[in-house]
Parts: structure tokens; sequence; C-alpha cells
């Protein structure tokens, strides 16, 4: 497949996330994005934030700002840290935006139409000082399990029992802290996924090469307990969706907005719908992605996201397109991640434990983290972040083996012969067997990457690295020019080389180094190397180059502690 649209699971609105978040997600999407695209692939990567529900409305009243202005300004906030990161979405789209709106009610419709929607009476608990009904997440009370004080109507954050409001002692609003509660009787809208759960799982059997964890996931909702169960896909809340039948009012509906886990997803569609907007494109660009009556019919889809997202993502969100009987592009490749850990616990948003996305750039560039990240990503269990291990991983792996390597060949080459790649002499049997063995392990790295194994593609990585530097040392020109300077700068010639080799290899993991080193060897050329011989003898005798400032900083002892100190458990 030359086509590749990739997703990353969508931020929620209501804050800065952390570094936990980024690497389940975003991270390893974009280093999935940035590899094929080096490969020469036509690339939709998509990316959005996800605006509605019960946490934002309280997030914006808790900054004491309306909830459409507090939105936009933490979209705002979201992108630019995504850039920091250099996370290369084609579209980091709103999931409060028209194009999201009208395509969740088109779904909705669809659905309804194939009769797989139903109205549902339930009781809901009413708050006649809020003059609404409230969502399990706006009612705390005392836990009858545990007796915290600030149990949630759907789980104690403190014992993690599940609740139902109707459970806590002493119940209250979130938003009023109104003790003026009634239950009362609402009417909500279900999707009977029970009614496609033999289509899924038979959909889901098809896809032998998914991650165990993925499928795990998927089929323990399947087949656990009574199986897969119809949800809701409403809300009684101000700020969503508004409930649609398609264009048309859905009558006893009225004042009701889609549930947040039915749109987000949708968003994925709408994000690349707003993109065509944006360019002035007509319809039919994004059709060609998401429509395989339209030209998707050849793209390969994959999602990435972390373990506690697979659920929507292999069964609710499919059941919402096979429901709607559109030939809507389904999802060909799933990653998952499990849970990076924070220093002997975990990183939690609501205690402000760990490190941030904005206090991670705010103390060193994006290359540091996303190299230690996605080389300790959380594949085949939860991994833990330590401030000894990122110390140790940055200073060997980024400064001592590649940034030196960058730095000893061009400060040399400057010294004994010019800024400029030397002339002279012809590669030997060392030589050659250097070329073999990058060959060989670029295609594993190329192998692990399209297999989306992320640590192992890192390890090769670095292993490519480390190939340039045992070389050198065994070479060792320094010695080779006082006897033979001919031979020493063939020598250097090749390293000169590697460093290109290094720039364009690098470049999915550790973007802005790489541009530093292709900057430094003077060449915009970042060609994949599919023939590694040729492309180890494109900076030919006599192609200036320029030597790079320090490409990586070591972590000194004393910051390291210093960080560890300061992120040990309070948000700035």
């Amino acid at each position: 497949m030359n086509r590749v649209l990739i997703t990353s699971a969508i931020p929620y609105i209501n804050g800065i996330k952390h570094l936990g978040n980024l690497v389940g997600s975003q991270l390893p999407a974009d280093l999935y994005a940035r590899y094929n695209r080096g490969r020469g692939r036509e690339v939709m990567f998509i990316c959005a934030t996800d605006e509605h529900g019960t946490p934002a409305e309280l997030a914006a009243a808790k900054a004491g700002k309306p909830v459409a202005e507090f939105c936009a300004e933490m979209h705002a906030v979201q992108s630019e840290i995504a850039d920091g990161f250099r996370l290369s979405f084609d579209n980091f789209g709103r999931s409060s935006s028209d194009r999201n709106h009208k395509l969740t009610q088109h779904f909705a419709g669809k659905l309804a139409e194939n009769g797989l929607i139903e109205e549902v009476s339930e009781k809901q608990v009413y708050s006649h000082a809020d003059g609404r009904f409230l969502p399990d997440r706006y009612i705390e009370g005392t836990c009858p399990n545990c007796g915290y004080d600030g149990a949630r109507g759907d789980q104690c954050e403190n014992c993690t029992k599940q609740l139902d409001p109707t459970d806590l002692i002493d119940p209250r609003s979130a938003i009023s802290g109104s003790t003026d509660l009634e239950v009362r009787e609402t009417k909500h809208l279900y999707l009977r996924q029970s009614k496609l759960k033999d289509k899924l799982d038979a959909w889901i059997d098809t896809k032998t090469d998914w991650p165990v964890l993925t499928t795990s996931i998927a089929k323990k909702w399947l087949h656990d307990g009574d199986g897969l169960q119809d949800r809701g896909i409403t809300r009684d809340l101000d700020w969503g969706v508004p409930v649609k039948k398609g264009d048309e009012d859905w009558p006893g509906m009225e004042g009701k907005v889609f549930y947040v886990w039915f749109d987000a997803p949708i968003e994925y569609i709408a994000a690349t719908a707003e993109l065509a907007d944006k360019l002035g494109e007509p319809d039919a660009f994004w059709h060609r992605w998401w429509r395989t009556d339209k030209g998707a019919d050849d793209v390969r889809y994959v999602q990435f996201m972390g373990k506690d997202n697979v659920p929507f993502h292999t069964l609710s969100f499919p059941a919402t397109i096979m429901g709607s009987g559109e030939p809507w592009k389904l999802v060909d490749y799933i990653k998952s991640f499990n849970y990076l850990n924070y220093d002997g616990g975990q990183f939690s948003t609501s205690k402000g434990r760990g490190v941030f996305m904005d206090q991670a750039l705010s103390i060193l560039p994006a290359d540091y983290w996303r190299w230690w990240l996605l080389s300790h990503a959380p594949e085949n269990s939860d991994s833990e972040f330590t401030w000894e291990n990122f110390q140790t991983s940055v200073n060997k792996d980024l400064s001592d083996v590649l940034g030196n390597f960058v730095s000893r060949v061009t400060k040399f080459c400057r010294s004994k012969f010019s800024e400029a790649v030397p002339d002279g002499g012809s590669y030997g049997d060392l030589e050659n067997a250097l070329i073999a063995d990058l060959t060989s392990k670029t295609r594993a790295y190329e192998s692990h990457m399209e297999a989306m194994d992320v640590r192992k593609a890192a390890q090769e990585l670095r292993g490519i690295w480390v190939a340039g530097n045992e070389y050198l040392q065994t070479a060792a020109p320094w010695t080779t020019f006082k006897s033979d300077p001919e031979l020493a700068a063939a020598q250097i010639r090749l390293a000169l080389n590697l460093i290109r080799f290094y720039a364009v290899l690098s470049a999915p993991f550790i973007p802005d180094a790489s541009k530093t080193m292709l900057a430094a060897m003077n060449t915009q050329d970042d060609s994949w190397p599919d023939d590694v011989p040729a492309a180890l003898g494109i900076l030919r005798a006599g192609h200036s180059f320029t030597v790079p400032e320090n490409v990586f900083a070591k972590i000194s002892d004393e910051d390291r502690e210093s960080w560890q100190e300061r992120f040990a458990g309070t948000r700035d």
C-alpha cells in the first residue's frame, strides 16, 4: 500500500497531557507517519482535541470561562505543545467542529434507519438548583465502601469501586454543591451493539496480525459475562453535538447531546474533512481517504492508542461504521500500548504527579524525550520512567554514541583535511564489511518499523549508530593518517557519508537532530537508503560541510536530581 491513513487517539481537552499520554498514542503515530513519508508513501496523519462531555464542562467551570471559549484556548495550547514535540499532523482538528456535528448526526440517522438505535427510559439524578439532569460524574458524595467523601457517581477514586449515583451517601451536585436532588425518569438513545456482535467477532477474527493486547481486550468485551452490551449514545448536557436524525430533529430528544464516545472517533473522519475545508479542496479530497467507493479501497488505515481506548476502537466505532450500511473505511491495524508509570508510581493528572508535556519541553528539547519514550515504549507490558534511566539513556545513546560520532568525524576532517569531503584512497575489507553489516541492519530496521515494533526499531537504529562507532575505533583514521593519509581520507569520506545516512534513518525518532546533521553535511538529500552502498557514496569528494555544535548535551547529575525533586508531586 502506497497510501497510509494514520490516526492517533484524540487527547481530551481538559488539560495538558503528561508523557504517559504522549507515548501511548500521538508519539508512536508520528514515528510511523514520518517513517512512511520517508519511504515515499502518501500519508494522511490525523489527530484532534476531544472537546465534549462532562470533564470539558467541569474544567471550563473551574477556569471560570464559557466552555466554548475554554475549548478554543486549550486547543491552541495543545496544538502548540504538539508542534513543540514535532508531531507532524496533517491536521489537528476539533471534535466541536461543524463537520463533526454533521457527520455524527448523519451516522446516528443511518443507524436509526437500520434499526440499530433504541430509545430507553432510565432513571437519572436531577438537580433543582442547577435545573438539569446530572451525569454520573457531576454527582459527588461519600463512598459507601470506604467512606471517602469525594467519590463520584460513577466510581470512587480512592478505593476504585464502581458506583451508581444512588449508592452515594449525602450526594451533592459537583456544579453547585446543592443537595436538592431527586431521581427522575429520562429517555436516552442506545446503540444496539449486541445486534452486531457476530459481525464484529468475525471481523476481529480476520485481524490475525493485530497485537495480542488489542485482540484480547476486544474479545473480553465481546464474550465475558453477558457479552457485548448495547450502550447509551446520548447525555443530558448543554455542550456537545445536538441530537438529530441526520438533518431532522429527533422527537423526544430535545436538549440532549450525543455521548462524547460516540462523536469522538467520528472526528477522525471530520478532521480530514476540516483539512479539505482549510485547503479549499472539494469533498473528493477527504472521500478518497475514507470512502471505499471513492478511492479509499487502496488505503491502509492504522490507529494508535492506549489500551483504555481499545474497546471503543475495536467495537463501538466499527459498530457505528458497519451499522451505517455505507462504504466507510474500517481500520486495518490497531497498535495499542500499555501504561507508562512514573518513578515508582503512576502519572497522575489530578495530583500533578509526573512530567507534563509543556514542562518537558521547558527543560530539554523534544528529541531527548522522543528518543527515551519511543525506545522505552510500553508495548508488551507497562514500562516505567525513572530519572536515572532517562539520564543514562540520553547520555549513552544520544550523546556518547550518535553525537560523539558526528563531532569526532567532522572535527578530525577539519583539522587534518578541510571542511570538505576528502579525496583519495579506496575502501578495503573493513569498509566493505561495514557496508554489508549496515545493509543487513537497515533492512531489519525497516522490518521493525513496518511491523510497528517501536522498541525493536529503536534498538536496531542504535545498533546502526554503534556500528559506525565501532568502525571508527577499529579503523582509527587519526592513526592511519600518520602512515597512510590516502586511506585515512577514504575512511573519513565513508564516515561523513554515515552522518547523512544516520540523519535519514533517525529522522522518524529524532527529527530536529536529523535536520541538524543534514544541515551540517550541507545537503537536502534525505532520500531513503534503499541501496545502502549507493547511499554511503552520496557525499562526493570536494562536497563542503560544517562542524555542528554539540548535537546532544549530556544531562548532569545536578540537573537530574533537581528535576526529580521538582516533578515529585505538584503541578507548577
